[in-house]
């Protein structure tokens, strides 16, 4: 397998923790998404995802796989073991809706092109643009923060052991805490991202910082 990939991208970490919590490999190409001059705005890349995002995974079968989500679950089909989805339908729907609260109500609010449009379009420098950030992400977690308390009966999210809720709820925390929220505000996500940073699977693939 090939993965399209950028390290400081919430939406790659999530592929890369569920490799790793599978013992699957993949290899690595890197793709620029930074600027208006970045690989993932060129007519070369977007040849291979006319969305212009990563991740994108090129299975062993030559077919090409985008979006995160979609990405772990193939992982998840690909090697049942161990698995990413709790064991009853209550549990897994669940899981889904903790992963794309993230995945569709806050990140798809961050990603650099919104910040370029954001700059573009309303002249916002970059206060703004962080300003803008920490309210989607201050708001959308505390909405997490609250269907996990609802009914967390376990160590982690959903149960007692990692799923995909947990694998999208720790990038976007790491990326809460690099623009400045306390997890604590958070008890139960800081106390399950306390745990995750224990697992290598998940510390050794959290999105890299920005330089």
């Amino acid at each position: 397998m090939k993965l399209y990939q950028n390290e400081i991208s919430s939406a790659t970490s999530r592929v890369r923790i569920a490799l790793a919590l599978k013992g699957l490999s993949a290899e690595a190409l890197p793709v620029t998404i930074l600027g208006e001059d970045s690989e993932s705005r060129q007519a070369g890349y977007r040849s291979i995802n006319p969305q212009g995002l990563v991740p994108a995974l090129l299975t062993d079968s030559g077919v090409l796989l985008t979006q995160s989500l979609a990405i772990v679950e193939y992982l998840n089909e690909l090697q049942p073991e161990p698995p990413l989805l709790p064991d009853t339908a209550e549990d897994r729907a669940l899981t889904r809706s903790i992963a794309l609260a993230i995945t569709a109500e806050i990140h798809a609010l961050l990603p650099p092109r919104i910040g370029l449009h954001l700059r573009a379009a309303f002249q916002a420098d970059t206060d703004a643009v962080t300003a803008w950030d920490r309210h989607w992400v201050g708001e959308g977690m505390a909405a997490v923060e609250t269907m996990i308390a609802g009914r967390r009966q376990g160590a982690f999210a959903v149960g007692n052991r990692p799923s995909i809720a947990d694998i999208f709820l720790f990038p976007q925390s790491i990326g809460a805490r690099r623009l400045g929220f306390d997890l604590t505000r958070w008890p139960n996500i800081a106390e399950i991202v306390a745990r995750q940073e224990a697992i290598p699977a998940f510390r050794d693939n959290a999105p890299a910082p920005r330089r």
